[in-house]
């Protein structure tokens, strides 16, 4: 659930800006009736959901942050969406579905912080052949990793970029000034510690914008 912090923060409302370019770079794949789709690394499941009413098709969302997942449960309840998503507790690294089980495999931001290799080698085995893997990641983790892809046998078949300083201007910027006003106040451990998360992160982006400049890039799978 979200926490009272968050709520005060908007923090959901900054996340849905980047739904603008979930959508651009859905509406850049080839139309499938009803696809199955993986989100990899859903958190809470916001673009989750979205790729649901895009598509008409069945998500699975999976990741390991079980309290991530307890809330993206309550969201598909909310919106009457359980005959088509559902929420799994499941590393990339060794899923439970049978070979060529999804049309698309869907990541924002998840796959970087993950082991490339490993992942990959996942990937190519649960997507069916001809299949897309849409990735919305950083320019130059993908600069650096993008001979892994092809060795798993992925091809680049489409890309765009956010604009410059995406995460700065549009999140990180006003997440910064949300917090200053909240002024001097009693904050319990549990807030105390998601203040303290926020402020690293700002200050991390903060030091160098173009760092975190990332797009979405839609690989297929060709063999």
């Amino acid at each position: 659930m979200s926490t009272r912090l968050e709520k005060e923060l908007k923090i959901k409302e900054l996340r849905e800006k980047f739904m603008v370019h979930t959508r651009r770079a859905f509406h850049l794949l080839p139309k499938m009736d009803k696809p199955r789709i993986l989100d990899i690394g859903c958190g809470s499941g916001t673009p989750t959901i979205e790729l649901a009413r895009l598509s008409d098709g069945e998500i699975v969302g999976i990741d390991i942050d079980q309290e991530a997942l307890d809330e993206f449960a309550r969201k598909i309840e909310k919106e009457g969406l359980s005959d088509r998503i559902k929420a799994m507790n499941q590393s990339i690294y060794n899923t439970t579905f049978p070979d060529e089980s999804f049309d698309i495999l869907w990541d924002e931001g998840a796959v970087h912080i993950v082991n490339p290799k490993k992942s990959l080698k996942e990937c190519t085995r649960i997507l069916k052949i001809n299949g897309y893997f849409v990735l919305g990641e950083g320019i130059k983790w993908l600069a650096n990793t993008s001979q892994q892809f092809s060795k798993f046998g992925f091809k680049l078949v489409d890309k765009f970029l956010l604009p410059e300083e995406f995460w700065w201007k549009e999140y990180y910027e006003i997440l910064e000034k949300r917090i200053e006003n909240l002024g001097k106040r009693e904050f319990t451990s549990k807030d105390l510690e998601e203040l303290k998360r926020h402020k690293r992160e700002i200050e991390m982006v903060k030091r160098n914008p173009k760092e975190f400049d990332c797009g979405f890039y839609i690989f297929q799978k060709i063999e």
